[in-house]
């Protein structure tokens, strides 16, 4: 093959690669905003609001979850207290305190970026509700960035859970956010959750909408 037919087929695959990565939307993705909240067994809701006691709905979220009509304190290791932090249900098999990285200095504790439920060796921190007092030796994250799906929008995206992609969203101040964890699962409503933190950054609030690069 001539040095001139390499060029041209080589011009051709590097014409065809930009244009699959040419950053054009693949799926647009409603926002989520998460504050802060916290997930708890059962052992641990009746130490904070007495024996026998059990979470009430306030509100269905997806997944079978549902915020709670409960809140507590949260206490980090220099005292320094959040209050009325809503917890999440049902509950579960090791409790869990999920805030933004403003939250952690606020608290005065070196909670890690984690995946909800991957806990082991995070941070320590104190809740304080209407009964009782917990500490937890570990527990406390910010939590990653992600994306909900489920198997069908995932399949139209060519996307699997694990996946990782980059988003693009907001306006003036919008940005291109990386490394967004694609959790596929028939139970999921499709929907990207961020932290306060990212969202006041690229000001953007509940029910916007993002695009999959």
């Amino acid at each position: 093959m001539d040095s001139s037919n390499v060029e041209l087929i080589t011009r051709a695959v590097l014409q065809a690669l930009e244009g699959s990565a040419g950053n054009k939307p693949v799926m647009k993705v409603p926002v989520g905003v998460s504050a802060r909240h916290i997930h708890l067994t059962q052992a641990d809701v009746e130490t904070l609001f007495g024996p026998g006691y059990h979470l009430t709905k306030k509100k269905d979220l997806m997944g079978g979850q549902f915020a709670a009509n409960e809140q507590c304190t949260i206490v980090g290791l220099k005292l320094r207290a959040i209050e009325n932090v809503r917890i999440l249900g049902p509950v579960r098999k090791a409790s869990q305190v999920e805030i933004s990285a403003t939250d952690a200095r606020t608290l005065g504790v070196n909670a890690p970026l984690r995946e909800s439920g991957d806990v082991a060796g995070s941070a320590p921190v104190a809740l304080v509700g209407p009964k009782g007092v917990l500490y937890l030796k570990e527990g406390c994250i910010v939590a990653a960035r992600h994306i909900h799906m489920t198997p069908q929008e995932a399949g139209a995206a060519g996307l699997k859970d694990g996946d990782y992609v980059s988003v693009k969203m907001g306006n003036e101040r919008g940005a291109v956010l990386d490394k967004v964890k694609i959790r596929v699962d028939p139970s999921f409503s499709l929907e990207m959750h961020i932290d306060t933190d990212e969202a006041n950054a690229c000001q953007v609030k509940q029910g916007d909408i993002a695009e999959i690069l």
